[in-house]
């Protein structure tokens, strides 16, 4: 799995370089979780795995609180949680998860992306059974062995446990999120470098020079959508 955590740190390091583009995404995620339940992280499991992921990306309080705010107000900006799929050159595969006001203009905009980027989108289904739903969290300071014995200690099942330079990494089930965390929590430590749940492909493909110069075009055009909030993919960014 450790070129899976290189691809998220990929796309972790490319959204710190446009850090307006992200708070604005995390500001409308916030606010839809806050509006799905109770705009409190303590009774709202969604918006608490927002929270979360946010403070992994330093999203600043300002834009936190005002989008708890906002939906403490009552607004009615409706948004509709869609996914589509697609295929960019030689066998690459995406997931792009969106929240959008206007269906309509995100699945053209989407499609466009593809299509001017050398891809095509798929059908529901085509490519998401080739990604498993994962939670993976990151800390510093600790080896992988501390890390296992402290989930054994606190009986908190795992997928497995990784040493990638200065950082273990944990895969495990999306339902068992906050049981990590919470359990590095009760023991001291709150900060992480990574908490994510996300789409991991089961397996990668690592494309020629001109093919990976051409999805990440792709990449980058599905990235930069407002309506885009999540792109994942099968591609070796570092092959």
């Amino acid at each position: 799995m450790g070129r899976k955590w290189n691809n998220i740190k990929e796309k972790k390091a490319s959204k710190d370089a446009s850090t307006s583009k992200v708070y604005a995404k995390f500001g409308r995620e916030i606010y839809v979780a806050a509006k799905q339940g109770e705009p409190d992280p303590e009774s709202n499991r969604a918006l608490k795995v927002v929270l979360e992921r946010a403070k992994t990306y330093s999203v600043p309080k300002a834009i936190i609180d005002r989008a708890i705010e906002k939906a403490k107000g009552g607004a009615e900006e409706n948004y509709d949680e869609l996914r589509y799929e697609g295929f960019g050159p030689n066998g690459s595969m995406l997931i792009v998860d969106t929240l959008t006001n206007n269906v309509n203009r995100t699945v053209a905009e989407v499609r466009s992306a593809f299509k001017k980027n050398g891809g095509n989108m798929g059908n529901s289904g085509s490519v998401a059974f080739m990604f498993d739903a994962t939670a993976v969290i990151g800390l510093e300071g600790k080896t992988a062995d501390e890390v296992l014995e402290m989930l054994m200690e606190a009986d908190v099942d795992v997928r497995d446990i990784l040493e990638e330079e200065d950082t273990v990494i944990i895969y495990a089930d999306p339902e068992m999120f906050h049981s990590v965390q919470e359990a590095f929590k009760n023991i001291g430590i709150t900060e992480f470098t990574v908490a994510e749940l996300t789409m991991l492909a089961q397996s990668e493909v690592t494309l020629s020079q001109e093919d990976q110069d051409q999805f990440e075009k792709l990449l980058d055009a599905l990235e930069d959508l407002e309506d885009v909030q999540q792109v994942y993919h099968n591609v070796d960014l570092e092959g």
